[in-house]
C-alpha cells in the first residue's frame, strides 16, 4: 500500500492487486502498539487507513491475486483469475503467512477449533479453554488477548525461554489466566468433531502431556508468499534476496515487505521498503529511453 501511494505520488499509472484481504498480516493483527505516532492502534483499522489512503490519491485497489507471472522483458505480464496486466516495472510485495505446525490433527481440525488468527476467531472460544503455541511477539500477544476473553490460556513453547519482547512477557504474566507450558512440542491435535486434546511431549524428557483444550492457536512464525516467484528469481531461505533500494535480479523488478530477505520484519520495515521501491521503479523508467 505504501508502494502505491509512493507510486501514485511520483505520477506513475498503479494497479494494487490486493488480494481476498487488504492489509495482509496488519489486517490480522489485533493491538499494533510500536508503530511511530500510533501508540496503540487496532491492526484492521491501521490497515483500512493505508487502504483508504492509497485510494485517496488515485491508486486502483483490485481485490484479485496473481496467479501467474512473467517478469523477464521490458514488459512483464502479471496474470489473475479475471485477466491480465502488463506494465514495465512490477513490485512484488505478497508478504507473509503463518507457518503450520504440520503435525497430525492440526489440517484436520483448521476451522473446527484450530485457527492461526486469535484476531480473527478468539471471540468464538470466549470463556473456554485454548492453547497458544509459540514464544515470540505474535505469541504473546495472541495469549494477552485472548486471556481477556477465554476461561483459561496455555502458551506452549518449545524452547526453556520465550523470544518475545520484555514488556509483553511482563504483561503476560499478569494475567491470572494465562499459564506458560515449556519446555514442550506439540506432537497431535486430538478430538471428534472438534478439538479436544492437545498432546504435547517435553523437550529433554520425552514426557508426554495432555492438555484438555477447545481451540489451538498456531503462532510459530511466517512464510513469505514466494511459491510463484520458484523459478523466476533466486530464493535463499525462501525470501528474494535484495539491497535496500528493493531492485532484484530482474530489471524493472522490486520486491517490498516480508519477501524480502532483511534483519528486522516490521511493519515500519515494510512501509520502508514500499517507499523504496517505489522510488527505485520511478529511477529506472526515467533512465529508460522509452517512458511512454
Amino acid at each position: 500500500m505504501t508502494a502505491a501511494i509512493y507510486a501514485v505520488r511520483a505520477g506513475l499509472s498503479t494497479v494494487l492487486l490486493t488480494g481476498p484481504a487488504r492489509g495482509g498480516q496488519v489486517a490480522y493483527t489485533d493491538v499494533v502498539d510500536n508503530y511511530p505516532g500510533f501508540p496503540m492502534i487496532y491492526g484492521s483499522d491501521l490497515a483500512q487507513r493505508l487502504s483508504e489512503h492509497a485510494k485517496s490519491v488515485g491508486a486502483e485497489l483490485l481485490e484479485e491475486s496473481a496467479e501467474a507471472m512473467e517478469l523477464s522483458g521490458p514488459v512483464k505480464t502479471v496474470k489473475t483469475e479475471e485477466r491480465e496486466y502488463q506494465a514495465r516495472t512490477v513490485i512484488l510485495a505478497q508478504g507473509s503467512e503463518r507457518r503450520k505446525l504440520g503435525i497430525p490433527g492440526e489440517k484436520e481440525f483448521t476451522g473446527r477449533g484450530v485457527s492461526y488468527c486469535a484476531t480473527c476467531d478468539g471471540n468464538f472460544f470466549r470463556n473456554k479453554t485454548v492453547a497458544v503455541i509459540g514464544g515470540g511477539n505474535t505469541a504473546l500477544g495472541d495469549a494477552i488477548g485472548l486471556s481477556a476473553l477465554c476461561g483459561k490460556v496455555f502458551l506452549v513453547h518449545r524452547r526453556d525461554q520465550l523470544r518475545a519482547m520484555d514488556h509483553l512477557i511482563r504483561q503476560a504474566k499478569t494475567c491470572g489466566n494465562l499459564e506458560f507450558v515449556h519446555p514442550y512440542l506439540p506432537q497431535e491435535i486430538q478430538g471428534g468433531q472438534k478439538v479436544e486434546h492437545l498432546v504435547l511431549k517435553e523437550r529433554n524428557s520425552g514426557e508426554q502431556k495432555i492438555l484438555d483444550v477447545e481451540g489451538v492457536f498456531v503462532a510459530v512464525g511466517v512464510e513469505p508468499n514466494t511459491k510463484l516467484l520458484q523459478g523466476l528469481l533466486p530464493l535463499k531461505d525462501g525470501f528474494v534476496e535484495a539491497p535496500e533500494t528493493c531492485e532484484t535480479a530482474l530489471p524493472g523488478v522490486f520486491v517490498a515487505g516480508d519477501l524480502r530477505k532483511k534483519a528486522l520484519y516490521q511493519i515500519v520495515t515494510a512501509v520502508s521498503d514500499g517507499a523504496n521501491a517505489a522510488h527505485a521503479a520511478l529511477l529506472y523508467l526515467q533512465r529508460q529511453p522509452n517512458r511512454t
